[in-house]
């Protein structure tokens, strides 16, 4: 599903999406609370939302349909025309799977809809650095030691995390099954006391692991 209060951005991203076979779009909003209604009614795979929308902005969209504490949180990305945004900050804190900008091209938007459909979260290449930097320094303070250090293979997949692979690239890059890189994903996540792979990018770059 898609949500973007612009037209043409909207018209675009469904026809990107749409020429895919494998992907089918499914719904469309041009506002927030029509994102809600829209998202909640047909439960997408995946939500592409666009973060500065009337009505709800695409934080609080977010929250509702992927915040803390949610019994099934739906799979979220958020799309944005600024690299260093404080909306974008707070879509990660409520919960949002991935991230990009809208010039990200189509490719990385397919592979960000996929990574998110499957479980993983993508986020642009060329803004993580700068976007989790000041993620860090805006969020409450974490632990700096996970709860049982880290093997040297969970060190490695973590700084591989945090630089926006996803668990196929991870696996690739690493000689490994996908199964196992799963599992160290999940052990970082218990070790780091996070709750996604978001998390996991934002500890590494609080502590300066990457």
């Amino acid at each position: 599903m898609v949500a973007d209060d612009q037209d043409l951005v909207r018209a675009g991203l469904v026809m990107i999406l749409g020429a895919q076979p494998d992907f089918e779009v499914v719904g469309e909003a041009a506002d927030g609370p029509a994102a809600l209604e829209v998202a909640t009614r047909l439960r997408p795979d995946v939500l592409l939302v666009d973060i500065q929308m009337p009505g709800l902005d695409g934080v609080e969209v977010t929250r509702r349909l992927a915040g803390p504490g949610l019994a099934d949180p739906m799979a979220v990305v958020v799309i944005t025309t600024f690299d260093l945004d404080e909306y974008v900050l707070g879509a990660l804190r409520a919960g949002a799977r991935g991230f990009l900008l809208k010039d990200a091209g189509p490719a990385l938007l397919v592979q960000a809809i996929h990574a998110a459909a499957n479980g993983d979260a993508l986020i642009a290449p060329n803004v993580t650095r700068r976007l989790l930097e000041a993620f860090a320094d805006h969020a409450p303070e974490t632990r700096t030691q996970p709860i049982d250090p880290l093997t040297e293979r969970e060190e490695e997949v973590l700084g591989l995390v945090a630089r926006g692979r996803t668990n196929a690239e991870i696996a690739a890059e690493l000689f490994i099954s996908l199964s196992t890189v799963k599992t160290h994903v999940a052990s970082l996540m218990t070790k780091l006391v996070v709750r996604n792979r978001v998390e996991i990018a934002m500890w590494a770059h609080h502590t300066k692991r990457v």
